[in-house]
């Protein structure tokens, strides 16, 4: 049986995965989580399975994140989405990498349970331009620095 690649959604070729963007969707906890879920023996799960705690919004948001940066593939099946984590092509192009990040989150969620384990009342951080549109569970907050280094005229 072949797979209907209609039901596919849209995700970099391998040829357009940049080590930049798997390495920015892999920063934040919950996506880091979402990965070590899916490596840890989960060929494929659906979005509500991972039970994130965060709104649907952000939830998508974070699943979109690691798809356009090739981290993993969605496809639709009824009314799921079924992620799978796209460990050959990461692998070809990044030999060891994948292992080696998920064997450092193990590590750090053995030595501190709640590094990787935000809480429902603990937005996750987000870089800037991550937040998703009216979702205010990951816009950034204003930044002090930016205050800071703005010269005045007095």
């Amino acid at each position: 049986m072949t797979e209907d690649t209609s039901l596919r959604l849209p995700e970099p070729p391998v040829d357009q995965i940049r080590l930049a963007a798997v390495l920015h969707a892999l920063a934040d906890p919950l996506r880091l989580r979402i990965a070590r879920e899916l490596a840890a023996g989960h060929a494929e799960m659906a979005c509500i399975a991972f039970g994130l705690p965060v709104s649907k919004s952000t939830s998508t948001h974070h699943f979109r994140v690691l798809r356009e940066a090739g981290v993993i593939r969605q496809q639709r099946r009824g009314t799921a989405r079924m992620s799978t984590l796209r460990e050959a092509d990461l692998a070809a192009l990044f030999p060891g990498l994948l292992d080696h990040l998920l064997a450092a989150a193990e590590a750090e969620a053995l030595r501190d349970p709640t590094t990787t384990e935000p809480t429902a009342t603990e937005p996750t951080t987000a870089a800037p331009g991550d937040a998703a549109p009216g979702d205010a569970t990951t816009a950034a907050a204003p930044s002090t620095f930016a205050a800071a280094a703005t010269p005045t005229m007095e």
